[in-house]
């Protein structure tokens, strides 16, 4: 059986995408045979089959290039070395949204009329670390977010007019400011050299505002498919009462509100609590609100209070949920657990942690989020038993 296949000139060196020449049928397939073999101590669990995309090139509506000093004074941008921080120039990234490469090559052919030196982690000096480009499937809008260590650079006016006019599809460049001796790219410190700091896009009907530190997911296409598996498991018919824990700006607990009662949005980062709010009054969204909480303090709070949830959707970090937040959310009681991860390896752990508490597995889905790479989302729903 022929199978389309896609080549990369740095892919061995970057790493990025490790299973790019593997034709992507069957890139599927092994993904779908991970998550059976992960989940087989759960024979009562339907294993759905894997959605992946139907075209898996340019989704990434995110993208963040450092930047360094080449041959003869040239500018490069492109990708680190995998396991090295040693910048490998590339101009065609095939997983990337291609409007952001000629922004990318724009910055870097005017940085040396600007005197603009690339940041040298060895030497500590330099000004541009790196560039953050986000861009909008459904507006078009595009941010250019510069990583600077100086919160002003000589000329930065014109510096940003000159850009604009050689890519005037840019809606908003931002300042940040790292000057710190870290592997953390993004400082706290922003300032808005050009429009309001922000764009949006939309999800499922919602729009959301994305600032430059905003978790949103970067393949909106399949996020709407995991996030429509999720609903579809949570089994809501406008009557429960939903707590969407680890809501980051609250993507998927405003798109179940119009499926709810009332939804509560638990989320520790306060930059991102703000954005969940504002994203729900844009929507004109008035059955949620948002808790800025650590979601395993919340959950020991409302355990020991004698709180209650009709459905709890957890989406953690890879590093999966606290026996803490689990051991509180069977406290809880719901009817219903939706928890979503993007490290079933982890999930699996929880789920079995879970069950030990008496709940059941009802099923698995898995979705293919990043294509050409190893990684899988899973959705998976658990009832009580």
């Amino acid at each position: 059986m022929g199978y389309r296949t896609y080549t990369c000139s740095v892919h061995r060196d970057c790493g990025g995408c490790s299973l790019l020449t593997r034709p992507y049928p069957l890139q599927l397939a092994r993904k779908q045979e991970e998550v059976v073999e992960l989940f087989s101590g759960f024979p009562e669990a339907r294993i759905e089959p894997i959605i992946g995309m139907e075209e898996p090139l340019h989704f990434r509506n995110k993208i963040l290039t450092p930047f360094a000093s080449g041959k003869k004074g040239r500018i490069i941008h492109g990708l680190y070395r995998k396991h090295s921080h040693q910048v490998i120039a590339h101009d065609d990234c095939l997983v990337v949204d291609e409007r952001a490469q000629p922004i990318l090559d724009a910055i870097a052919n005017l940085m040396p009329s600007f005197k603009m030196r690339p940041y040298d982690e060895d030497r500590r000096e330099g000004l541009l670390r790196h560039v953050l480009i986000r861009t909008s499937r459904s507006t078009g809008e595009i941010m250019v977010t510069l990583v600077c260590t100086r919160s002003r650079f000589p000329s930065q006016k014109t510096f940003v007019k000159v850009l604009r006019e050689r890519c005037p599809e840019i809606s908003t460049v931002v300042l940040n400011v790292n000057g710190r001796v870290t592997n953390v790219v993004l400082g706290e410190e922003e300032h808005v050299l050009f429009g309001r700091g922000w764009i949006s896009d939309e999800l499922l009907g919602y729009r959301f505002r994305i600032s430059s530190q905003s978790f949103f997911q970067t393949n909106l296409s399949q996020t709407e498919k995991l996030y429509a598996a999720a609903i579809e498991a949570a089994g809501l018919d406008g009557t429960q009462t939903v707590l969407d824990t680890y809501c980051g700006i609250g993507t998927i607990g405003i798109i179940a509100s119009g499926h709810a009662a009332e939804v509560v949005g638990v989320e520790r980062n306060g930059r991102a609590v703000r954005d969940a709010r504002s994203n729900a009054r844009a929507n004109k969204v008035d059955n949620i609100r948002f808790v800025e909480a650590d979601a395993t303090d919340f959950m020991r709070t409302a355990a020991a209070e004698g709180g209650s949830a009709d459905v709890v959707l957890l989406d953690p970090p890879r590093a999966g949920a606290t026996p803490e937040f689990l051991s509180s959310l069977t406290a809880l009681a719901p009817e219903r657990i939706v928890y979503i991860s993007c490290n079933p390896k982890t999930q699996v752990r929880d789920v079995e942690m879970l069950r030990e508490r008496g709940w059941r597995l009802a099923g698995v889905q898995p979705v293919d989020m990043f294509p050409h790479t190893p990684h899988i989302e899973t959705v998976a729903s658990m009832t009580r038993g």
